[in-house]
């Protein structure tokens, strides 16, 4: 495990006179420690006495060796890392101590001695997935570092992340020494993601060990010139995975702080921000209400007594932002949870980042690109080992979750209110319906990991009571109800079932990792049925040949499955869509899955030159296309009922493409700048005639605080 510069000097740490005899009686001691430092190159062994804690009956000192040497030009750390270690003990108990409860399970790599913090035993928060933490252990993976990360689960909390450190530091040693062109990329991400997390591992240990932290202090200015798009249920966004912040032509701002406090088993995390957006004019009513045709809600209030006829209200649906829209002046949690953890599971509840796909661009089932929601979960969040079936599936990682949805609309049926029956829907639409994900994955191989996910939008005002019962039967259901069931309040939910792989290719393994994300509605698994599925790719070349510091990713994405009936997806209703749960895959009227859509083709690209570590130079392309029949050009008639063949709208859709400049530079070791630049050209006919352009220009200075407080 590798450490920063920053460490004790030999005045402010020394051992009591008892524990240097205890060393200096050990003569093999000294040996064995010089055998972790290459004693090269001017590198110097230094010991440090970490603390002394109580444990099962025993008295164990943490010593920390460190491998140093003189600045270097380029500002490299020169503390190349430590290692917790034993150095003696003293039995106050008869027997033999039992092992930690929690203790890590063994995986089918090789055992790592663990640190003497016990860390799979303390409180850890997750890590932020938008963190450039990701990224960088991802490229790490890609070149062969790490063999035990799990691209499919994330986030990640801090020990785990640790520990993955703790994985790749003998690797990376020992590629250094065969001049291993990806070795030099590896060190610089582990020095980088090292110094962020090192600060976990310091202070005091035991069971009540306790600190607060400021995790990061930022502040986010965004300029958007020309009319962006905000509505990836329908038209497209201009700005994606960004957790559903406000934005509109004009200056818009973030600004925020994230930290956490930990007391043994137990961790609170927060990331809380202020949100300033312009007013704008917002879709028109004629637009609004024909998106409220696509998808099959009601845009006129009916009354509330037969014959129900429409009112002049309209509903106000966080799916399609008519407008005028008015200015966003807000505090907003976009994290917030208590989590306790136990046997190497994290049982938390609260505001919690999801992202459980291994591409870069989006995540089918769940990812950031909507408001989080209120949650309870469990997330295994270490590699979980079994006899006998380990040894076919490989040690795995599973997470579930329950909570409930905001931003639906609760919408009659007008006709069963007049004439209840099982063969009409109870309702148009429910309000705020609940939403459980279960996730699985599987490491068979250490270069290939497979996953399989589930998801269930259930329950929801007017239509299912959210009951004990009623969630047991959408968990346990695995076939297509009746259509009095469907319709009535026992309706197991709409049920969307997912798989991804990443595979890092054999001969280049270190160079080419490929991947898939897929999901499929009203099936099983995309495995079962993969031409009805989504599907997102991807490719990642994590250095090019002659040019280390620069990898290449590309991404392909489509909602539009091959052998969907073109009939069954007219008006984009199919993926994230539901007959009963029209307004779908959404929390606050953005879709928590893929930003693509519900029924469009695009991809991504980027290429990244890596400064360092947590530095970097970018350049990314984006497109998405909405098919005709999902987005009309324009309506005919609303009235009438549209059929794929007897249409009543003129062919449409939408195209949108842009291009980023990104460039992170770290101005000290604590605070970063960040700024992007994108173009973006996109076309709408039903929305405003012609090609529109817009230009977004970011910047972002974030405080990553390095202080930790124990108690």
């Amino acid at each position: 495990m590798r450490h920063d510069s920053n460490h004790p000097s030999d005045e402010e740490l020394s051992l009591h006179p008892s524990e240097q005899r205890t060393l200096a009686g050990d003569p093999g001691f000294a040996e064995d420690l010089g055998k972790s430092c290459p004693f090269k190159n001017g590198f110097k062994l230094s010991l440090y006495p970490l603390v002394r804690t109580r444990q099962f009956g025993m008295i164990k000192w943490g010593v920390m060796i460190v491998c140093s040497r003189g600045w270097s030009a380029s500002w490299m750390p020169y503390a190349l890392g430590f290692v917790f270690i034993f150095a003696g003990a003293g039995s106050l108990s008869a027997g033999p101590p039992s092992p930690p409860e929690g203790a890590p399970q063994t995986t089918n790599t090789a055992a790592i001695p663990a640190a003497i913090c016990q860390p799979a035993t303390l409180g850890s928060p997750y890590i932020p997935v938008d963190s450039w933490i990701y990224p960088a252990m991802l490229r790490m993976y890609s070149l062969g570092y790490v063999d035990t990360l799990y691209l499919g689960l994330r986030p990640w909390t801090r020990s785990s992340v640790m520990r993955m450190l703790e994985e790749a530091g003998n690797l990376i040693e020992s590629s250094e020494a065969d001049h291993n062109p990806g070795a030099e990329e590896a060190r610089k991400i582990y020095d980088a993601v090292n110094r962020e997390l090192s600060s976990d591992m310091q202070g005091p240990c035991g069971p009540h060990q306790g600190g607060t932290r400021v995790e990061s202090v930022y502040t986010l200015m965004r300029g958007i010139s020309g009319t962006p798009l905000d509505d990836s249920f329908h038209l497209g966004s201009t700005i994606v995975n960004d957790y559903g912040r406000p934005f509109e032509n004009g200056f818009n701002n973030y600004s925020g702080a994230s930290g956490y406090a930990t007391a043994g088993r137990f961790a609170l995390y927060a990331r809380a921000e202020f949100q300033g957006a312009p007013s704008s004019s917002g879709y028109s009513t004629a637009l609004a209400q024909a998106l409220t045709y696509v998808d099959g809600t009601l845009f006129y209030v009916p009354a509330s007594s037969a014959p129900y006829a429409n009112t002049a209200a309209i509903y106000s649906q966080a799916t399609i932002p008519v407008g005028p829209i008015a200015s966003a002046t807000q505090g907003r949690f976009l994290e917030a949870y208590l989590s306790y953890q136990y046997l190497n599971h994290v049982i938390s509840f609260g505001k919690q980042d999801q992202w459980l796909g291994p591409a870069q661009g989006a995540s089918m089932a769940f990812s950031n690109n909507a408001q989080n929601f209120y949650s309870f979960e469990i997330n295994r969040i270490e590699p979980l080992n079994i006899p006998v079936l380990s040894r076919l599936t490989g040690p795995f990682r599973y997470e579930f979750l329950v909570g409930a949805l905001r931003g639906h609309n609760f919408m009659p049926n007008t006709a069963y209110e007049a004439n209840p029956s099982p063969t009409l829907p109870n309702v148009t639409t429910p309000g705020d319906p609940w939403v459980h994900v279960e996730k699985i994955s599987f490491r068979p191989l250490r270069d290939l990991e497979f996953g399989f996910e589930r998801t269930a939008l259930w329950g929801g005002e007017g239509h299912s009571p959210v009951t004990v019962g009623n969630f047991l039967r959408s968990f346990f259901s695995t076939f297509s109800p009746s259509e009095s069931v469907k319709f009535g309040r026992t309706d197991p939910g709409a049920r969307f079932g997912a798989f991804d792989f990443s595979w890092r290719l054999p001969w280049v393994r270190n160079w080419l990792t490929l991947y898939s994300d897929s999901e499929v509605h009203d099936d099983v698994s995309p495995i079962d049925a993969p031409r009805r599925a989504a599907i997102r790719p991807g490719l990642f070349l994590s250095h090019v040949p002659g040019i280390p510091r620069l990898d290449v990713r590309v991404e392909a994405a489509s909602t539009a499955p091959a052998a969907v009936d073109p009939g069954s997806n007219t008006f984009g209703r199919f993926m994230y869509w539901e007959v009963i749960e029209k307004q779908g895959y959404t929390n606050q009227g953005q879709i928590f899955g893929d930003w693509i859509g519900r029924n469009d083709k695009g991809g991504q690209a980027w290429i990244t030159y890596h400064l360092s570590g947590n530095e970097w130079l970018q350049v990314s392309a984006r497109n998405q296309k909405a098919a005709s029949e999902f987005i009309p050009g324009t309506f005919t008639n609303t009235t009438a009922t549209c059929t794929f063949e007897n249409p009543c709208w003129t062919p449409g859709g939408t195209t949108l493409n842009d291009i980023d400049f990104e460039a992170v530079k770290r101005v000290a070791k604590d605070l970063e700048i960040k700024g992007s630049f994108a173009l973006e050209h996109w076309k709408a006919p039903i929305y405003l005639p012609g090609e529109q352009t817009v230009t977004t220009t970011d910047i972002q200075v974030t405080w990553y605080p390095s202080r930790k407080v124990s108690f």
